[in-house]
């Protein structure tokens, strides 16, 4: 009798588990399951990591300064040909166009929340870049010659200067702000700028344009010196109070 209960209970078991027999829970089953549920909430409820890297890299802040880029091999072609005066009108279009964006581009960063570490790192290169090579196409173009080559020479010297001088300083993470007068020595440095590409093609416009551009040159080298002085002492503050501590703390700059 207790042989027939026991295998009569074995049989109510297994009929009882029957309908559970034919769906097969294999791990394999489980993991693409859940892989797929996984995948379709982070579809719908978040933003892939590529659609927010390529929303911080195509904001239209860094399209300005792409362009800013973009526009140094254009304006040093167009001066390739300085002797055509439509090819000095259009550099100088494009190198003012490029001048605007260089205030848009912190600008719209700022109103829209819009910051990047490409846009920081990017913005101060493109507007260097932009400088050095104008300059240099100008010298070549015979606009800026004699004595006025030094006033060119102390601002891409000044440039390269504050350049190193930043990159150090970053090591230390200490950042040097812009002061206003630096933001001045930009703007007339840029306008300069503008009156020596337009040059000879401009006399016929405005007279004195060509002698506007130069004093303008050389002011914006005399305010080149005075701020970058104040960066230098700035940064050397920085240098001398990091290697103090350095020597106190028995250790040794690399």
């Amino acid at each position: 009798m207790r042989l027939l209960t026991s295998s009569k209970g074995q049989l109510n078991e297994a009929n009882a588990c029957a309908p559970f027999a034919t769906i097969k829970f294999t791990p394999s089953w489980v993991d693409g399951s859940v892989i797929a549920m996984f995948q379709s909430a982070t579809m719908v409820h978040a933003p892939s990591l590529t659609t927010r890297r390529s929303r911080l890299i195509w904001n239209l802040p860094n399209l300005l300064t792409y362009g800013r880029v973009a526009a140094v091999p254009a304006v040093t072609a167009l001066l390739f040909w300085h002797t055509e005066n439509w090819m000095r009108w259009l550099a100088l279009a494009i190198f003012a166009a490029a001048a605007i964006t260089d205030y848009f581009d912190g600008y719209l960063a700022r109103a829209w929340q819009q910051q990047s570490t490409l846009g920081r790192m990017l913005d101060p290169i493109a507007d260097k870049l932009l400088v050095a090579a104008t300059l240099l196409m100008l010298v070549h173009a015979g606009t800026i010659q004699s004595w006025t080559i030094w006033a060119a020479i102390v601002i891409l010297c000044r440039e390269i200067l504050v350049s190193g001088l930043r990159e150090f300083l970053a090591e230390l993470r200490v950042s040097v702000p812009v002061t206003a007068l630096a933001k001045w020595k930009t703007t007339v440095q840029l306008v300069a700028i503008g009156f020596l590409i337009a040059g000879p093609a401009g006399e016929q416009v405005l007279h004195g344009t060509v002698t506007i551009g130069l004093a303008l040159l050389w002011i914006a080298a005399a305010l080149t010196i005075y701020t970058g002085w104040d960066y230098m002492q700035a940064g050397m503050k920085h240098v001398i109070d990091d290697t103090h501590f350095r020597d106190r703390d028995g250790g040794s700059a690399p």
